[in-house]
């Protein structure tokens, strides 16, 4: 059965609605799209009764804003009635390139204005709806989620604070650390890969790679991200390494111990396509110190995949990188806001993660079960058993 057939069984939990904040706009244009055309081909016995009153309708968004007054405080408005709906709010929090206006200073907003923002359109609601869901793809402050020495624990108290405001739901993208959803033992939480789209992308570009153990490898550029590189070589029937940080833990500098050097685990990679996966590439500089070491190693082609690319310091040094011949690819997904100079960049990969959004939504819509959703394994196996035979 196809995907967007899978849930003609089942009733919708309320009448559905989507609320993309400004940050998440182009992303849940999308997903909105998909949505229509899905529900406007479906066909069943039950589309005149009372619990599919407007299952079919030209747009699911609800619409919404956010006014800031002149000193740059603001408030959540929604324009039409939400009571009954199953809510869905999309934000992107580490969208820079939207601006507000404070005391005559344009300002650009931060991940702690897009929270913000977040909070007051679920307090517009006023508890109305019958149910909401937050997608925040990049969960909001994951990178801290855990307590070192006497800190914050910044993504722990949001979550307590959104599911003590009515979130029932809460589904991010590979989030840093998946235990933070401890902070909400009792509240949905999901974290999802995009592994998929991944394969999908490189595949679709790439048309000469030789998926075998003798001929591709995946790397975790640190000890953290092992599970995700080990589920990626296991489904692909690839080798693993992994590389882990020596650092200086006598100094701090931005924040961090720097890091030493980039110590290898694992078997040869000479002659050897590499994918270096890991959830974000920030700076990008970890991911090109690895991509140097494998290069020393006689690596052959490098992948760099990574759910973020957030490219805080500029493309410069990718560039660089590419023009030298140490990496040959950069593959990154829509999740988070990318610049148009990124999109024009030849070596760059787009994974488009629109319509795996809208299946989740759909089939959460209709509480149904989003676990064969949430493991891909199938779907890879496909993709890659095809590109094999359009090899040959």
């Amino acid at each position: 059965m196809p995907n967007d057939e899978r849930n003609l069984e089942t009733l919708p939990d309320g009448a559905l609605g989507l609320i993309p904040l400004e940050s998440c706009k182009e992303l849940g244009l999308k997903v909105d799209k998909y949505l229509v055309g899905w529900r406007e081909k479906r066909q069943h016995q039950h589309a005149s009764d009372l619990a599919f009153k407007d299952y079919r309708r030209d747009s699911y968004i609800i619409s919404t804003a956010v006014p800031r007054f002149g000193t740059g405080e603001a408030k959540g408005v929604i324009k039409e009635s939400v009571r009954g709906y199953d809510l869905y709010l999309m934000v992107d929090v580490t969208n820079y390139s939207l601006t507000y206006s404070v005391c005559g200073h344009e300002n650009h907003m931060s991940p702690d204005d897009h929270y913000a923002d977040l909070k007051r359109i679920i307090a517009a609601v006023g508890g109305k709806a019958r149910r909401i869901t937050v997608i925040i793809p990049f969960l909001y402050e994951s990178r801290q989620h855990k307590r070192t020495s006497r800190e914050s624990l910044d993504c722990a108290l949001a979550l307590q604070e959104l599911t003590a405001m009515g979130v029932d739901n809460i589904i991010t993208f590979d989030a840093h650390d998946p235990r933070v959803q401890n902070a909400i033992p009792l509240k949905g939480f999901e974290t999802v890969q995009p592994a998929y789209q991944f394969v999908k992308g490189i595949l679709r570009e790439v048309t000469d790679l030789k998926i075998d153990s003798d001929h591709m490898m995946v790397i975790s550029p640190d000890e953290g991200g092992t599970n995700r590189a080990v589920y990626l070589a296991s489904v692909l029937g690839l080798d693993v390494g992994m590389f882990y940080k020596r650092r200086d833990y006598s100094r701090i500098v931005d924040g961090r111990n720097p890091i030493v050097a980039h110590e290898f685990l694992g078997s040869s990679v000479e002659g050897k396509d590499v994918i270096i996966i890991d959830d974000m590439i920030s700076s990008g500089e970890s991911m090109i110190d690895v991509a140097t070491e494998l290069k020393k190693r006689k690596a052959n082609r490098i992948f760099v995949v990574a759910t973020f690319g957030l490219f805080t310091n500029g493309l410069e040094k990718f560039d660089q990188a590419v023009a030298d011949g140490t990496i040959y690819k950069v593959v990154t997904t829509n999740l988070t806001y990318q610049t148009p100079e990124l999109l024009s960049k030849p070596y760059y990969i787009s994974c488009d993660m629109s319509k795996y959004i809208a299946y989740i939504i759909d089939t959460l819509n209709h509480d149904s079960s989003i676990s064969d959703l949430l493991n891909p394994y199938d779907r890879i196996e496909r993709l890659v058993s095809k590109y094999k035979a359009e090899q040959k």
